[in-house]
């Protein structure tokens, strides 16, 4: 434990923004598994659009990198436009 009392603030920040982040990286790796499942487009629209959206968010808050954003929302895209075909 620390001793000093900016270490100990700095401690419990650590560990708020440590769950914070461990949810929201849950919550995208389960939307980009919710496209990658869906079966028809019915599934697979609102799916792409929610996890589109969870990855811009974790973009913007560095949580993922930017062009691995990119490339995920791609891949997924790809993926939805080869059930309509």
């Amino acid at each position: 434990m620390p001793n000093i009392k900016s270490a100990t603030k700095r401690m419990n920040l650590s560990a708020k923004a440590r769950e914070k982040n461990r949810a929201a990286r849950s919550r995208l790796r389960t939307a980009i598994k919710n496209v990658r499942a869906a079966e028809s487009t019915d599934t697979a629209g609102p799916a792409l659009e929610q996890a589109i959206s969870l990855l811009d968010q974790a973009r913007r808050t560095r949580l993922v990198h930017p062009r691995k954003a990119d490339r995920l929302k791609s891949q997924l895209q790809l993926r939805v436009n080869r059930l309509t075909g």
